[in-house]
């Protein structure tokens, strides 16, 4: 085969290729996880928790006391804790890459409580709720800068399947 017939042909796979559905799509990757390509989230789904509740808080430099916006989710996440009584969830704390590794870990371990103390006064049962520190350890974005840091302190509410209604 001669090296245009060659390119010619690479290219027409190549572009057939790009056209085909996305295999992700069905299985919830991109494309398929806000629901777009497979319909709308189930709202009793952990998916709809995590893209339409949202599951994550966020805390100044150095603190563990909940914003209101952190709060507003939160009273969000305890309604559909108490709608949805078949799951559990573990709270993660986390904090940025200042400080010390114990310290971290002490900070995540007050901001993981802090949300589950508000969950559990909203009305959610402490039995369904378990918290774990991370510290600096899982770092979400990696930077030295405080757009970095921002996105690092924060608690998430990680939704299992668990106990029954």
């Amino acid at each position: 085969m001669k090296p245009l017939s060659k390119a010619l042909l690479l290219s027409a796979a190549l572009f057939l290729g790009a056209c085909s559905q996305n295999p992700f799509d069905s299985f919830g990757g991109p494309g398929g996880a806000s629901g777009s390509a497979t319909g709308p989230l189930d709202p009793s789904s952990p998916a709809y928790f995590s893209e339409t509740i949202g599951d994550r808080v966020f805390f100044a430099v150095d603190q563990s006391t909940l914003t209101p916006s952190g709060q507003a989710t939160l009273a969000a996440q305890a309604r559909w804790l108490q709608e949805n009584g078949t799951y559990t969830a573990i709270i993660e704390g986390h904090a940025d890459e200042q400080g010390t590794r114990e310290y971290n870990l002490a900070l995540g371990a007050r901001r993981a409580s802090a949300a589950r103390d508000y969950l559990v006064a909203k009305g959610v049962a402490d039995s369904r709720l378990r918290t774990v520190t991370f510290g600096k350890e899982r770092p979400i974005e990696i930077c030295s800068s405080e757009a970095c840091y921002v996105q690092n302190r924060r608690a998430v509410t990680v939704i299992s399947a668990g106990l029954g209604s």
